[in-house]
């Protein structure tokens, strides 16, 4: 999927993926965001994607686009102890400015669900 935007230049397109690695990278430095969750259909085992590997990211979400609204669903993994809710506010509110301010376009859903708890050191 992508998104488009007409111009006064030109049509310009946005793919799924490059929404999905920026999206990625503004959650995990979201407060209570340990990292992003890879989840096997397969196994039912859930693989923690860290920050280094950007390109990794992408896995933890899926992007929809309809009529130039972006839908987000993010699988995570949030650190112990922390409020779900608030991690939730904090990444919604985030990610929604950041990847509006990105695309030009209107982020109208996000969706976080929760894989796992770690423990910080």
């Amino acid at each position: 999927m992508e998104g488009r935007m007409n111009t006064e230049f030109g049509e310009i397109t946005v793919d799924s993926d490059v929404i999905s690695i920026y999206a990625g990278s503004v959650a995990v430095e979201c407060f209570g965001i340990v990292g992003m969750a890879a989840v096997s259909m397969k196994d039912g085992l859930v693989k923690l994607l860290r920050r280094e590997n950007t390109d990794d990211l992408k896995h933890g979400i899926s992007v929809k686009i309809e009529d130039n609204s972006i839908y987000l669903s993010f699988h995570v993994i949030v650190a112990y102890g922390v409020n779900i809710l608030t991690i939730y506010d904090n990444l919604a509110d985030t990610v929604k400015y950041k990847v509006e301010q990105f695309t030009g376009m209107t982020v109208s859903g996000i969706h976080m669900y929760v894989e796992g708890v770690r423990v910080i050191d």
